[in-house]
């Protein structure tokens, strides 16, 4: 009996027994590969029947020329699967589509934009009766349902993935200096559910700091494949010497059903800007310019002013709130100005409600040699910061008078982390590069662990959304932000 899943076929014999089944390539592979698409898929199937039914029984807000009920009692079922067919053509449901990047919810709103031509078209052709009432709610209520569906779903997926619930056997192939840089990727993004299980290096290479264990070299990968039931195998620079090798290797694999994966000499680009275009047998792959002119136009600038206006109103109570609490607990101003850096190397004061005591500047030389590290000062315990600041601190409270820095022009929504002058002193230079867009009341450094990260790691993230911006993800960097805040990931 087969499956198709946007591409990925799910084949499974049914005369096998559990126990074979289970056993060809391990318990934790098949979880792998397979479990994650029939959760999406079931969980789609149940959000899009919510959604059915919501939407009958909400049609009456909009008006009808006629009594459709029965009608719609024949429609339903058939949108609910017409929708999750829909899902399966546009790679809903493709083991490379789910669980990371924007691309997924693209899909889901093409899907659904799909789906909804597709009947209304059908009805028109067919001169049915349609429901307006019911086709109208059907996708307004059903296509935000379904991208808060699978923004849930990925969040469970990502913790199964981090507790190895299901996990890929991944061996590393390469010489010594790649193999630990892509090590280093995998083991600090967890939610991947990559579990590395040995390394393969070049005969005679000095492995004697690699963290791995060294199985052999990239000609034994067949064999340790078959022996060790791996999954995937990742090819690093210096797995081969010519392409030949590859290639035949890449043919051995496939009678052993592991994936094979390439990691090419790029870090750090997102996947919107690289297109793989054969050219006389060449697998070349095209990078496209950076971003960071397009992170400055009218576009994120209009949203900028629309989103801090619209959460100026909503956070006025809670401002209102939190200057009478800094106020009366030590009689010491409301806020606190900071100069900053922003676009271009322009110094700006940046506002925020004063969360230490009021002559914390004044002491931070006595502390500033017990930081994490030299360019980014943070103390999980500093003793400057006061009762009310530390609550405040911790759910962000004391940045909300940032969003009068982004109206102003100063700062936007979303962008790298706003530095100090004495920090921009000592960029090296293609840190600089930060400098280009404002930078940003939240982030990815943000909802990325925002005090725990090291500073390499945020000029890292900081680099990456300057050279890969786009709408999409500051869309998706503003929804992370809320779990971020809630749960109060690396504030202190």
């Amino acid at each position: 009996m087969d499956w198709n899943f946007g591409g990925s076929t799910l084949s499974i014999d049914l005369s096998r027994t559990t126990g074979q089944l289970f056993t060809q390539r391990g318990t934790t592979t098949y979880r792998s590969r397979y479990l994650a698409p029939l959760l999406f898929l079931a969980a789609d199937g149940v959000t899009i029947a919510a959604a059915a039914l919501l939407a009958i029984a909400l049609r009456f807000v909009i008006p009808e020329t006629g009594d459709v009920s029965q009608q719609i009692l024949y429609l339903w079922p058939f949108g609910v699967v017409l929708w999750l067919v829909m899902l399966s053509f546009g790679g809903g449901y493709a083991d490379k589509n789910l669980g990371a990047g924007t691309r997924e919810y693209n899909m889901v709103l093409w899907s659904s934009l799909a789906t909804a031509s597709a009947i209304a078209i059908a009805s028109f052709l067919a001169k049915y009766d349609l429901s307006r009432g019911f086709f109208l709610l059907f996708f307004l209520v059903g296509t935000p349902m379904l991208l808060l569906e699978r923004f849930v779903v990925r969040r469970v997926i990502h913790q199964m993935r981090v507790r190895q619930v299901i996990s890929r056997r991944v061996l590393l192939a390469g010489d010594v200096g790649h193999v630990k840089d892509v090590l280093k990727v995998i083991t600090r993004e967890a939610w991947l559910g990559y579990h590395v299980v040995g390394a393969l290096v070049p005969s005679g290479a000095d492995a004697s700091d690699l963290p791995l264990k060294v199985l052999g070299t990239p000609h034994d990968a067949v064999e340790i494949v078959h022996d060790r039931q791996i999954d995937q195998v990742i090819f690093t620079e210096g797995a081969f010497p010519d392409s030949v090798g590859l290639r035949k290797l890449a043919w051995d694999l496939e009678s052993e059903r592991a994936q094979m994966a390439v990691v090419p000499a790029l870090t750090d680009i997102s996947a919107q800007r690289v297109q793989v275009r054969p050219v006389a047998g060449l697998p070349l792959v095209i990078v496209e310019s950076p971003t960071a002119q397009r992170a400055g136009r009218w576009a994120k600038r209009t949203f900028d002013i629309v989103g801090a206006s619209a959460a100026l109103i909503l956070a006025a109570p809670v401002m209102l709130f939190t200057m009478l609490a800094i106020k009366f607990e030590d009689r010491g101003p409301a806020l606190f100005k900071q100069v900053r850096v922003g676009k271009g190397g322009q110094e700006f004061e940046c506002l925020k409600f004063r969360s230490m005591v009021v002559d914390a500047e004044a002491r931070l030389a006595e502390l500033n040699n017990q930081g994490p590290n030299e360019m980014m000062f943070k103390m999980a315990r500093d003793p400057r910061i006061t009762g009310v600041g530390n609550t405040i601190r911790r759910f962000s409270i004391d940045e909300l008078p940032q969003l009068w820095n982004v109206l102003r022009g100063d700062m936007s929504l979303v962008g790298p982390r706003p530095a100090l002058p004495k920090e921009v002193a000592q960029y090296a230079p293609h840190v600089n590069r930060r400098l280009e867009v404002r930078p940003g009341l939240s982030g990815l450094w943000q909802v990325s662990g925002r005090s725990n990260l090291s500073w390499e790691d945020t000029v890292r993230l900081d680099l990456y959304y300057v050279d890969n911006w786009s709408m999409a993800q500051d869309l998706a960097i503003l929804c992370r932000t809320v779990g971020a805040v809630m749960f109060s990931n690396g504030a202190y």
